[in-house]
């Protein structure tokens, strides 16, 4: 392979695809997100927490959201050891939910692209069952391709009280290329750390318009950080894990 192919072959396919995504999720999921915004501000204007659950590749969305420049300290993900490898199992998410001792006062994410496995289905109903307010990141169209693989026939968008489409394909996966059968270049990771983001500027602005200053990281590798972020993880201090 030469260079002077190389460079005359490569079309960026991805780019396009999701550009088109990223742009639907702001064409379509605008009342969501605010929505979902009023309700974390609410949350930690209460001095509570925003919990996130991601099992697999929905770590990665999740982690956008949890102790980094720019976003809010008095958010914890609920962490799937087995990264992905229990997500069917059902009575998982409870022993999850107990680990965690997730409170009244606090919120839950569930991230989840199918949003069809036990342990995203079951970790919303042990929070709705406890009166926590539950926000889906999924991607109906592949969500409603799909049967449930929980015991109650249920999948995550019919359990959340606020659900914000993804708006990615079944599969995932969205550019197909010549002679390649599958497809590639899933879109769920980058469309969920656009949308976690777009959720966590808006909780902030509502923080701020009501008079409750944001507890907002900043970059380790500013000067001058360590004692503005230490001083905001003791207010949290045995009630967030690794502070």
């Amino acid at each position: 392979m030469n260079r002077k192919w190389r460079e005359s072959a490569w079309r960026p396919e991805y780019h396009r695809a999701i550009s088109s995504v990223l742009g639907r999720i702001i064409a379509t999921q605008r009342r969501p997100i605010l929505a979902a915004a009023k309700v974390i501000a609410d949350v930690i204007e209460k001095n509570g927490i925003l919990y996130l659950l991601g099992s697999g590749h929905s770590l990665a969305v999740a982690m956008e959201a949890h102790g980094r420049a720019g976003g809010m300290v008095p958010v914890e993900i609920v962490f799937d050891r087995s990264f992905g490898k229990l997500e069917r199992l059902s009575g998982y998410a409870k022993i999850l939910f107990e680990q965690y001792d997730i409170p009244r006062n606090s919120a839950l994410i569930v991230i989840s692209n199918s949003g069809r496995n036990a342990l995203p289905v079951e970790m919303a109903l042990e929070a709705k069952a406890r009166g926590i307010p539950v926000i889906a990141l999924t991607s109906l169209a592949h969500s409603r391709s799909v049967s449930s693989r929980q015991g109650g026939g249920k999948r995550l968008f019919e359990i959340a009280d606020i659900v914000i489409d993804n708006c990615g394909v079944p599969g995932d996966a969205i550019v197909r290329l010549r002679g390649v059968p599958e497809r590639v270049g899933p879109t769920s990771a980058v469309a969920g750390t656009f949308i976690m983001n777009l959720v966590m500027v808006e909780t902030i602005r509502r923080l701020r318009k009501a008079g409750v200053p944001p507890p907002i990281l900043i970059s380790a590798n500013l000067d001058g950080s360590d004692d503005h972020n230490r001083k905001l993880r003791r207010r949290y201090r045995g009630r967030i894990r690794g502070l």
